[in-house]
């Protein structure tokens, strides 16, 4: 289908400084879903996959094992999910998922970043029925139909597979993440995946250039900046001028 994967988020830890920024997003998400499912991971699917994520974006062992410490010790925060939808500048698609234990600070922070970079924000729905919540494989191979035949031998309610230049990239429901990696591993042991994630896949694309590029990058650090904010989804196509 012709369907070329890019993951369209928020770029962490540009800076050294920003990774202890990332150390805490992670630290309280794996506090979460610790806390709603239990400290074990091979019995909590959700955190085991978060554990994997996280190490392989460098999380210290440490920030990993106090967070599932603290879930066990049944103290602590309060934190729930909230996701904000509208557009960005140049008009693009937004989509902003948090963790919060204050919803009045967390809608009032997500919603300046919005009025100050000429965009908008809106009500639940607005975006997210133009998204795909999808589950997202890539990893060098050139024979999709190769794939395509193990995930269906393992009754994987795959979406698609595709190849383009050397890598193939497998979409599937977000609900079918553990069985199509399963599939995909005990297939190939030794598989790296070069995407390995639950995300919102974008159906359209939408172009930003000119003036609106400066503005989408100031939305962008704006958000990052956020404590509340976990990862922010996008539909934009970033045109640069060339220095």
């Amino acid at each position: 289908m012709g369907r070329k994967f890019e993951v369209r988020k928020v770029a962490m830890a540009k800076t050294a400084g920003a990774k202890t920024k990332v150390y805490s997003k992670y630290g309280k998400e794996i506090y979460v879903v610790a806390k709603n499912g239990g400290t074990d991971p091979q019995a909590n699917l959700s955190l085991r996959r978060l554990i994997d994520k996280a190490k392989k974006d460098q999380v210290p062992s440490h920030v990993i094992d106090k967070a599932i410490d603290k879930a066990a010790g049944g103290a602590g925060e309060d934190f729930t999910p909230a996701r904000y939808e509208g557009f960005g500048p140049g008009g693009c698609m937004v989509i902003v998922d948090c963790l919060t234990d204050n919803n009045n600070r967390t809608i009032t922070d997500v919603r300046n970043c919005f009025t100050k970079t000429n965009s908008k924000i809106g009500v639940t729905g607005t975006v997210s029925h133009m998204f795909d919540h999808q589950a997202v494989f890539s990893f060098p191979g050139d024979d999709e139909d190769a794939v395509l035949e193990v995930l269906m031998e393992a009754d994987v309610d795959v979406t698609e597979v595709e190849c383009e230049d050397g890598v193939i990239t497998v979409f599937a429901p977000h609900t079918e993440y553990f069985k199509t990696r399963t599939a995909l591993t005990d297939d190939n042991p030794e598989l790296e995946f070069d995407a390995d994630e639950i995300t919102f896949v974008p159906q359209t694309e939408s172009t930003v250039s000119g003036d609106d590029v400066a503005m989408f990058d100031k939305f962008m650090d704006m958000l990052e900046d956020c404590d509340d904010v976990q990862d922010v989804y996008h539909n934009a196509v970033v045109e640069r001028e060339d220095a």
